[in-house]
């Protein structure tokens, strides 16, 4: 009895399988490509990054070096430290004033006097003002003083004994029965360092600063 012969079959690949195909091919390709994207990114960051550390210690440690060799205008400026306990060697005011109409903007006028024996090179309040009922109404931050003086708020230091005043914020649509107070609050503050009396550490003072606010006169709103 002969066997019957094997025959082998090939089947054409058909348009769909082609394409088929050939997208996994493409995604495999992306997918291996962006693999070693990644891979190349990472050690590049790492590379970067090391550099960068490398070259801030370097800025930081030639920052004293960097501050001697600049002109006495600017390393003076440079030259401070902040010092939240000298806050209580300043006496700060406050009072709203306004417009004279019945709808006028109503601003707040502050005063500043350094009782001590520094130069403040950086003072920023926040100033707030408040109904009768204790509702905020606005705030501003302000820099009553600042390293050097200046245009567009930069008001300059605030030298020992010197008394700084000027006006600042605004609130429209006020009432003239309206009764406003403001409240600041001490955000910053640096003072210069003092080349014979060397900062020294200093125990935390339990003296607040002297701050004295006005509330607008019922009257005075309109």
């Amino acid at each position: 009895m002969m066997s019957q012969p094997s025959y082998i079959t090939f089947r054409k690949h058909t348009f769909l399988s082609s394409l088929a195909m050939s997208l996994g091919a493409i995604v495999i390709t992306l997918l291996i490509s962006c693999t070693v994207v990644a891979l190349y990114a990472v050690h590049l960051a790492s590379e970067k990054s090391e550099q960068v550390l490398t070259l801030a210690q370097g800025a930081i440690k030639g920052l004293p070096e960097f501050t001697k060799s600049l002109p006495p205008a600017l390393s003076d400026m440079l030259d401070d430290r902040r010092e939240p306990q000298y806050s209580h060697e300043l006496a700060i005011s406050a009072k709203v004033v306004s417009n004279p109409d019945d709808h006028g903007r109503v601003r707040t006028e502050v005063e500043i006097i350094n009782n001590g024996d520094s130069v403040v090179s950086l003072l920023s309040l926040r100033i707030t003002l408040v109904d009768d009922k204790e509702q905020l109404l606005c705030e501003s931050q302000e820099w009553a003083a600042t390293p050097v003086a200046a245009d567009s708020g930069w008001r300059g230091p605030i030298l020992p004994g010197s008394k700084r005043h000027f006006v600042c914020g605004g609130l429209w649509g006020v009432r003239p029965s309206d009764v406003l107070t403001p409240q600041i609050e001490v955000t910053e503050l640096r003072v210069w360092n003092d080349a014979k009396n060397p900062a020294v550490p200093v125990e935390p003072q339990t003296t607040e600063p002297t701050i004295s606010v006005e509330p607008a006169d019922r009257g005075s709103a309109g």
